[in-house]
């Protein structure tokens, strides 16, 4: 036995009341608060130090689904999260494993995800002795979760597992991450705690104040140029149909982040598109010019709010959000409402009419709506046109699929280009931006909704981290599109070299690559290659009507950019390339 194994140290606990038949292992306790939780599915990869608690799960109280990446196994159980609103759980071991699922849970964090993470940790006699694959996960994961927890007596096992996951689904949600030592999993005991919730500190405040109300409704009297930004706040709080009833009968304009697409459909005659870095004309224009903004659930990011001095500068900024961090901190706020959007909208349409008149303004917005549309020029190169191909696959899917995507410009395609209807649909790396996200999100989304249609739009770059996960495709007979934009490169590392480093193409261009077909073939998932632009509309509909895992691997030229486009460091209504 190397001096990094040392034996486990016999702990007993003392007035032990009960006969030792009712004594449950710290393992048996964690299983049965994941029940108590109502937890469907577990996105795992065991190791040594959860090995005990792998063996409870051999007995399938719980579905298990064994990734092939602890990566991927985070991103999946983030999928899951985004679609039914419940928390993803993942349980990893020790060291590698550990570190292995970090990138999911700053993604999670960034894009407020609700995942529980197991992370196994060395016996408790080890810690802070450098044991074989030890490693500080508390210390790791404090800045990318909403808390973290040790486990440092198997009795604090419910109370602990019940309190991760409040904190994580309420408020603005979040990954908790719960480092269990092996031998927590491994010592017996009768004598639980409650599940009792006592969060000192912990508040979450839902219901906007009655004068904030009062003030917005006085804001938009006075505005003759309103315009409301919907972020993800929006789509977490399911609050779409309210947000799209409001600004219905008040006729104001709407742009949406990213990871807030959905929140106004597609085809509304007031939705005026994604805004900026890769924007809308009309959104990022309207952006410049309003007088009043209200911001429902957008964090104001940077690539929204690119210069913060020239955003809306000439605009009262109302900000809700229900985390209170989030209020002023980019852009100067004149009114903050901390709540829940939902609630929010619940005040403001207990209003039917509010006297103010915008006609002149709404004129403008739709102008540059029709006239500057989302657009491509046909070329003559025998590539397919992504934005035709996203296009396409919207008219296939009624616009009704649930769509993941990795990180580049196929992101940015499918945001300008698929017509989302609902909250929901869009499954995105947005706060983060981590390449490899989209084919395990995919997975963990259609094990949530397997009869929903699920398209995962990927890139030759981001496909080639986590395509191991295609293997769970056909173990778990998930009926999944992944649609592979090849364009040979790093397509928006490779644009930026075009744009800003004088056409250095630095390590962007991949000079060889495998076989996607045959690797497709591999994993027993049915592949489809699209080199003809001609027979690009034909090829989509064979595979989407094929029953079944399919990967559909499309050419597109290496030069094809994302347009318009807001150079780095530049206003909103800076924008390069509209057409």
């Amino acid at each position: 036995m190397s001096k990094t194994e040392e034996p486990l140290e016999t702990v007993t606990y003392e007035e032990v009341e009960g006969p030792v038949e009712t004594m449950k292992t710290g393992s048996e306790l964690l299983v049965e608060s994941f029940l108590k939780e109502d937890v469907d599915f577990i996105f795992g990869y065991p190791g040594g130090a959860v090995l005990p608690l792998y063996d409870k799960f051999y007995d399938k109280d719980i579905t298990h689904i064994l990734a092939r990446h602890e990566q991927g196994a985070t991103h999946a159980a983030e999928g899951y999260a985004r679609v039914t609103g419940k928390p993803g759980v993942v349980v990893v071991t020790s060291g590698p494993g550990a570190t292995n699922a970090i990138t999911g849970i700053a993604d999670a964090y960034s894009d407020s995800l609700p995942l529980i993470v197991i992370t196994g940790q060395v016996h408790t006699p080890g810690i802070g002795k450098d044991a074989f694959q030890e490693a500080d996960l508390l210390s790791m994961t404090t800045p990318i979760t909403k808390h973290n927890y040790q486990v440092k007596d198997v009795n604090d096992i419910p109370r602990i597992i019940h309190e991760a996951f409040h904190i994580a689904n309420t408020g603005r949600k979040g990954p908790v991450v719960i480092d269990f030592p092996k031998d927590m999993g491994i010592l017996s005991t009768n004598h639980p705690k409650p599940r009792e919730l006592d969060l000192p500190g912990y508040t979450v405040k839902t219901t906007p104040e009655k004068e904030d109300i009062q003030r917005l409704r006085e804001l938009l009297k006075a505005s003759k140029k309103p315009f409301i930004l919907a972020g993800a706040g929006v789509n977490h709080s399911k609050s779409n149909h309210m947000l799209t009833t409001f600004a219905t009968r008040h006729q104001i304009p709407v742009v949406t982040t990213l990871l807030g697409l959905g929140a106004l459909p597609y085809e509304h005659d007031l939705f005026l598109g994604m805004g900026g870095m890769h924007g809308s004309y009309a959104s990022n224009m309207a952006l410049t010019e309003c007088d009043l903004l209200i911001n429902f659930g957008s964090r104001f990011d940077d690539r929204l709010a690119s210069k913060p001095d020239e955003f809306a500068k000439d605009a009262k900024i109302v900000h809700v959000d229900i985390d209170p961090v989030e209020i002023g901190k980019v852009i100067k706020t004149d009114l903050g409402i901390v709540a829940d959007v939902k609630e929010v909208l619940s005040e403001l349409l207990m209003f039917n009419q509010l006297t103010f008149k915008h006609e002149a303004w709404l004129d403008t917005c739709l102008t540059n709506k029709a006239e500057h549309p989302f657009k491509y020029e046909e070329t003559d190169d025998g590539f397919s046109k992504p934005q035709k191909l996203i296009e396409t696959i919207g008219k296939i899917t009624n616009g009704d699929a649930i769509v993941t995507t990795d990180v580049g410009q196929h992101q940015m395609w499918v945001a300008q280009y698929y017509p989302f209807n609902r909250h929901g649909q869009l499954l995105t790396s947005g706060g983060l931006g981590t390449m490899g996200y989209g084919i395990p999100a995919a997975i963990g989304a259609q094990l949530a909704r397997p009869n929903d249609t699920v398209v995962a739009f990927v890139g030759d770059g981001g496909f080639q981290m986590t395509n191991q996960e295609m293997a769970l495709l056909n173990e778990f007979n998930l009926n999944v599109k992944i649609v592979l934009i090849n364009n040979g490169t790093l397509g928006m590392v490779k644009q930026w070299q075009d744009k800003f480093f004088n056409q250095r193409f630095s390590h962007s261009v991949f000079n060889d690559q495998p076989d996607f077909m045959k690797l497709s073939e591999s994993y027993g998932v049915h592949s489809y290659l699209i080199d003809d632009p001609e027979a690009m509309e034909r090829s989509l509909e064979e595979a989407f009507q094929y029953e079944g895992p399919a990967l559909i691997e499309v050419r597109i030229s290496p030069v094809e950019p994302v347009l318009p486009m807001v150079p780095s460091g530049k206003a909103n209504h800076e924008m390069e390339g509209v057409l």
